[in-house]
């Protein structure tokens, strides 16, 4: 049962983030294939994709991998202040910066379930 909830996040997931990730957006017009077993080419804006690295805005692309990882770098940290000799250390949490790529990917997992 854990399994199948993660699969069934992670397609959620990887749904939300398409416009991150490197994706065939042209499948669904070429799924008429006569032979379903048949191995379907990238589209030519796929193989753009992939060679450039870039969406065609120009925003970087990733593999669903690289985008975790990029997330992964996100965090918050709990300081401790140290004030006079004798008195409390005080205690406040720094959260890590988002990149605007990494805002962008919070803000589209935002949208998942509405």
């Amino acid at each position: 049962m854990l399994c199948m909830l993660t699969y069934y996040v992670e397609w959620h997931m990887r749904e939300a983030w398409r416009p991150l990730l490197f994706a065939d957006n042209e499948v669904a017009e070429r799924a008429a294939t006569p032979d379903p077993v048949a191995a379907k080419e990238a589209s030519a804006s796929a193989q753009r994709e992939k060679a450039t690295q870039r969406a065609a805005d120009g925003t970087l692309l990733h593999s669903f991998r690289t985008l975790l990882q990029d997330l992964a770098s996100v965090m918050r940290n709990v300081c401790q202040a140290t004030g006079p000799e004798g008195s409390q250390p005080s205690e406040f949490e720094l959260d890590t910066q988002l990149s605007a790529q990494q805002q962008r990917a919070m803000e589209l997992l935002k949208g998942i379930g509405t």
